[in-house]
């Protein structure tokens, strides 16, 4: 099958060209740069023994995307470009809605003017907002609490009514937890511009003695040692999933919405220790106070996927910890500038 993915350069989008180019489909990455590197193709090339096909543009152009589609004879797409920080979104939301529901438009309008109805979409746990219970699953209510999540569940409410609309749409909706690991050869993995979002890549700077110590956001949740428990599920795992969603909606149209997860938490403490064995350095920690709007525990019910996809997480904390490492040794001494 020709699969475009949007965002295919980028830390998840990567993996997923990785785990289908191996399965034997024929991937094309479509990305803008914004927060990846054209070196990624390269690393590709290393780990399949033949580039994929790079094209480089942003989804809100649509004449582009309309070539793309027409030149590569597309078949499905995976889309998963966007802009991803929370904390981000909520000092520049405009740039969130623009991005990731004005780029979901642009991308449907192409895919409709050209005949290819079987889309993948990158979602996020985010939609669900603060627990109401645990662990969640596909039916617990839905309600983001800051831009990132609302431009995911604007954009998943979009998909529902589109495939409502016309049944030839066949649309997974994949609500990620929280991604971390990289690739068994250590050539593809989360390289954050900047200072890392998030905690896995922070806690492996760390442990590479490029930053000083962690900063542990709230040390008094109810939760075994206090400190804030997730989901966290290794990328080869997720890119998994993708493939696996691929295959459903080769017998399934409609629109389907799917947890992607261990289903299993871990607080950020038992993320520093697994890490430090891993590593076999120490990674220093500051407990801060609590940040503005995080939750004690979120992790997921995957049973949904694990019935209908065939997909279950199979990659332990320690495999997360182990691929990180390996990764982040080969990045070099200092933080990537890229």
């Amino acid at each position: 099958m020709n699969i475009l993915l949007t965002g295919g350069t980028g830390y998840i989008g990567s993996h997923a060209a990785a785990v289908l180019a191996q399965q034997g489909h024929r991937v094309v990455l479509f990305d803008n740069l914004s927060n990846s590197d054209a070196a990624v193709v390269g690393q590709l090339d290393r780990i399949l023994g033949a580039p994929p096909v790079f094209v480089q543009g942003d989804v809100r152009d649509g004449p582009l995307l309309d070539r793309t589609l027409r030149d590569h004879a597309i078949e499905a797409v995976i889309h998963f470009a966007g802009l991803k920080s929370v904390s981000e979104s909520v000092e520049r939301p405009l740039a969130y809605f623009s991005s990731n529901v004005q780029g979901a438009l642009c991308l449907l309008r192409a895919m409709r003017d050209g005949g290819v109805r079987t889309l993948v979409f990158s979602s996020s746990a985010t939609v669900y907002g603060e627990p109401r219970r645990l662990p969640l699953d596909e039916s617990h209510p839905t309600g983001a609490t800051n831009p990132y999540g609302r431009s995911k569940l604007h954009v998943e409410e979009i998909l529902a009514d589109l495939a409502a609309s016309d049944p030839s749409w066949r649309v997974a909706c994949l609500r990620y937890f929280n991604p971390v690991g990289a690739h068994d050869s250590g050539l593809i993995g989360e390289n954050p511009r900047g200072v890392p979002n998030n905690l896995m890549p922070y806690v492996a700077q760390v442990a590479a003695g490029l930053r000083t110590e962690l900063n542990v956001f709230g040390g008094d949740y109810p939760t075994p040692d206090g400190t804030g428990v997730r989901d966290y599920i290794h990328v080869v795992d997720l890119a998994e999933g993708h493939a696996a969603a691929l295959g459903f909606l080769a017998g399934h149209a409609g629109w389907h919405a799917f947890n992607l997860g261990t289903g299993r938490g871990h607080s950020v403490l038992e993320i520093v220790r697994a890490f430090e064995r891993a590593s076999g350095r120490a990674v220093p920690y500051r407990i801060q106070a609590r940040r503005p709007g995080d939750v004690a525990a979120c992790y997921a019910d995957p049973a949904k996927a694990g019935r209908d996809l065939r997909w279950t997480a199979a990659r332990t904390l320690e495999d997360m910890c182990l691929s990180t490492w390996r990764y982040q040794r080969g990045l070099g001494a200092a933080p990537s500038s890229q």
